[in-house]
């Protein structure tokens, strides 16, 4: 024997020697030249090509084999199954069956794979039974794939199944069509989808060519390219005739029979499926299931590792059933098992559930104690954790220990930052995350998005849209829905109900931003089309579906069509009223003067109001001087929200428009010695890129001098249209002409000023404000409109004014 020869038995013998691509090919090329193309290490060679994802020089392998044995029927099949290419990996397997080749414990782990990737549930429980026959349901390997399996598809049909039958028309998805059958989507794009970049330009999948030769082989028509529904329902029925002995029809009950028969364990079989069709029958179906069957698949497994522990974990924790998941873990430790990375990245998302920090801190020090925490999903699931416990600076300490940063942790913590209002902190985390050469995935944008729109930043929201475009995510659903919401809170409607209409398929979400996003822009009959639209589309209103229709009367003073949704809500759709639901509604009768009515509304709730509530009530008494049913709702506020300084505020200013003096006073000196401070009138607005913000009375500005020129001049012109200033809005005890001075300066003047110097004449001007616009800037900017010859869009703290030719979109009703 060689030196060469040698060499080749000792790599062969130990093939995890081989430890890149470029070694596996001049192991093959040295075979070849030593043994020929007959050689008996042939199949060994294939598994390292399937071990490093070689696909094309795999395929090119096993078809030179005569009569692959099961060691290249297993590397194939994992090999498709490690590609996503699901139908391809069931297909082998069929043709491995019928070529008279027993699987071992190494290949259902990839079959069960492939049929969740397939997400077909039916097809997972004809390979079960094949498990079962075969006696491998005792296989560590295999029970923990079929635990992973039942775990996944009882997710779907939590998650995904609950939004596709949202759908009442399933359109395609790019090339491919999804459709339901049973309640479960049987096939998705990415099960035809070669992902590795080495089979870029070869001109697709090649797959066995001989099968002419092999009377038991099946169609080639199972195994093409075009993925379809039916490709899914032929493997199925071709696998569950040939191998398990069943009809594609048949109940558990049947298929019990046909097991029994034919399975050598009828001990087990009876036991298992005897357990299974009662837990079927009390759960009333499939639906239900799932969790059971990894429970019982878990109980009957005579050796569990710890990949078992943790997939039971993972699967009762991703499926909202927390306190079997914590059981779980405490069993684990009874048997002598301690939890690892996966198993704390299991449990932090529940104790983030629970908003328990003191629980959340406990995994934390155990995965410092035991050198966890350097582990990128650990850290994630703490920054994600902390974030849900408002405890963002913990997530910031946590994300910036990580010795390194994947998406995962980047999208955690910009997430953190967004969702507890930190927009600017989520921002830059962002750009930072750019400039770390990380590629934003769709979660990324649908977590930063809801930052530009707080922000009103419609340049850097453009920005986003671009980036979403050139990385082709704008037909990602959720992403849409993103951008519509964006656009529609930096005041271009027309945009958002653009990209709404471009979307292939809509869901709750994508109807609820379009139908607020009219509500805020006073657009309430648009609003209420849509809701109709979306109800005769086959979409079930959720309650925040009724949370915009019911902002959209109330914008536009509908309180007839109010009320048809509030009792529709409850009556038809049996959705229990929440606060915000009541917020509104209360809002709509103070905003029409119908007081005493909100006010008997509000103590009529099912339960206990709260400040916020109240607080319309009490806006609608500033605005209609209603001074004693002020006072009693402001005590209902005091009593329940002692700390709401927004209710001091209001009681203050309608004590000042009655002139009550003394009451101001006392209010005001109560106020500080709580150590409250009025927040400050500011309006921003973004030139050149640039967002410049102005608080009333501002002379700080580089160009206030011009800003102040030119307010003088449009006051001069406005005076001539007949513009009056109100100067009742000023609620400060100085003279009229103070008062008209103060009224000049208010924040969002000095912004629409600074806008008409600093843009092109024509240019929309966009203001926001963080306080409802005052009556007399409500005016006068009516007159700034018509005057320049521009649309003024102005943001409030409730809604958009659209300022255009001398009138505004609300109706002068707001």
């Amino acid at each position: 024997m060689t030196s060469t020869q040698t060499l080749l038995k000792t790599l062969l013998k130990n093939p995890t020697t081989i430890k890149t691509k470029s070694q596996a090919k001049q192991l093959h090329a040295q075979i070849l030249k030593t043994e020929g193309p007959c050689s008996t290490h042939l199949s060994t060679l294939l598994s390292i090509y399937s071990n490093f994802k070689l696909l094309h020089h795999s395929l090119l392998l096993f078809n030179t084999l005569p009569s692959p044995p099961t060691l290249a029927w297993k590397s194939i099949i994992r090999c498709y199954t490690s590609h996503g290419l699901s139908h391809h990996s069931l297909a082998s397997f069929i043709e491995m069956r019928a070529a008279g080749k027993y699987p071992d414990c190494h290949v259902f782990p990839s079959v069960l794979k492939s049929c969740t990737m397939l997400m077909d549930l039916r097809l997972g429980e004809s390979v079960h039974a094949c498990v079962i026959r075969l006696g491998m349901d005792f296989d560590l390997y295999t029970g923990n794939a079929l635990m992973n399996m039942y775990s996944k598809f009882q997710s779907l049909s939590k998650g995904v199944r609950l939004v596709f039958d949202e759908i009442p028309e399933k359109r395609k998805v790019g090339k491919f069509e999804s459709k339901c059958e049973s309640g479960v989507v049987s096939c998705v794009e990415l099960s035809c989808r070669i992902v590795s970049e080495e089979l870029e330009g070869e001109g697709g999948v090649l797959c066995f060519d001989r099968n002419e030769n092999r009377e038991k082989g099946i169609s080639g028509s199972l195994i093409n390219n075009n993925c379809n529904n039916s490709n899914s329902n032929e493997l199925r029925i071709e696998f569950e005739k040939r191998f398990v002995g069943i009809d594609h029809s048949v109940n558990l009950n049947q298929i019990k029979d046909k097991l029994v028969q034919s399975s050598g364990n009828k001990e087990v079989d009876d036991c298992f499926y005897g357990k299974m069709n009662d837990i079927y029958k009390r759960k009333g179906g499939t639906r239900g299931l799932q969790m059971d069957s990894v429970r019982k698949i878990f109980d009957l497994m005579p050796n569990k590792d710890l990949v078992s522990w943790n997939t039971v974990i993972a699967g009762n924790a991703q499926n909202g059933m927390y306190e079997e998941a914590l059981e779980m873990v405490r069993e684990m430790g009874d048997a002598n098992l301690k939890p690892d990375s996966f198993t704390l990245s299991s449990v932090l998302p529940i104790f983030a559930e629970y908003v328990d920090v003191i629980k959340g801190k406990e995994i934390h020090g155990y995965a410092i104690r035991h050198g966890h925490d350097a582990d990128l999903f650990i850290g994630s699931s703490l920054i994600g954790m902390y974030a849900k416990c408002t405890r963002v600076e913990d997530s910031c300490w946590v994300f910036n220990l990580l010795p390194r940063r994947d998406g995962i942790s980047w999208n955690s913590i910009i997430a953190g930052c967004v969702q507890n209002g930190l927009f600017d902190e989520g921002l830059q985390f962002f750009r930072k995350m750019l400039k770390a050469k990380i590629k934003p995935m769709h979660v990324s944008f649908s977590s930063i998005m809801p930052a530009c729109a707080h922000l009103t930043t419609l340049h850097l929201g453009k920005q986003l849209h671009g980036y979403i475009i050139r990385g082709g995510f704008n037909d990602n659903v959720f992403i849409a829905s993103s951008l519509v919401d964006m656009y529609a809170k930096c005041g271009n409607i027309r945009i958002a109900r653009w990209i709404f209409d471009k979307m292939e398929q809509h869901d709750m979400v994508s109807w609820t931003a379009i139908i607020m996003g009219y509500a805020l822009h006073g657009h309430a009959r648009d609003a209420i089309s849509l809701f109709e639209q979306m109800e005769m589309e086959g979409i079930k209103p959720k309650d925040v579906a009724f949370v915009a229709v019911l902002t959209a009367c109330s914008h536009a003073g509908l309180v007839d069509e109010a009320w048809k949704y509030f009792n529709s809500m409850t009556q038809d759709f049996g959705i229990a009223p929440g606060l915000e639901h009541y917020a509104a509604v209360a809002d709509l009768l103070g905003r029409a003067g119908r007081l005493e009515e909100a006010y008997k509304f509000i103590c009529n709730m099912h339960i206990g109001p709260t400040g916020s509530v109240w607080s319309t009530l009490l806006a609608a008494c500033r605005v209609h001087k209603n001074v004693e049913l002020a006072e009693k709702v402001a005590e209902k506020i005091f009593r329940v929200d002692p700390e709401n300084m927004g209710a001091y505020i209001l009681l203050s200013n309608i004590y000042s428009a009655a002139r009550r003096w003394k009451d101001v006073a006392h209010l005001r000196l109560s106020m500080r010695k709580k150590g409250m401070k009025k927040k400050p009138a500011c309006s921003w607005i973004e030139v050149n890129n640039n967002v410049h913000a102005f608080v009333a009375g501002d002379k700080s500005h580089p160009y206030y001098e011009r800003i102040n020129e030119a307010l003088k001049v449009l006051l001069e012109q406005m005076e001539r249209e007949g513009y009056v200033p109100d100067t009742k809005e000023v609620l400060h005890d100085v003279d009229e002409e103070q008062k008209r001075y103060l009224l000049c300066s208010h924040s969002e003047r000095l912004a629409i000023a600074f806008g008409i110097i600093s843009t092109p004449a024509g240019t929309t001007i966009r203001v926001t404000k963080n306080l409802r616009v005052c009556v007399d800037c409500h005016i006068a900017t009516k007159f700034i409109s018509k005057i320049v010859g521009r649309e003024i869009i102005v943001r409030d703290n409730s809604r958009f004014h659209h300022f255009k030719d001398g009138k505004c979109s609300c109706g002068d009703y707001w």
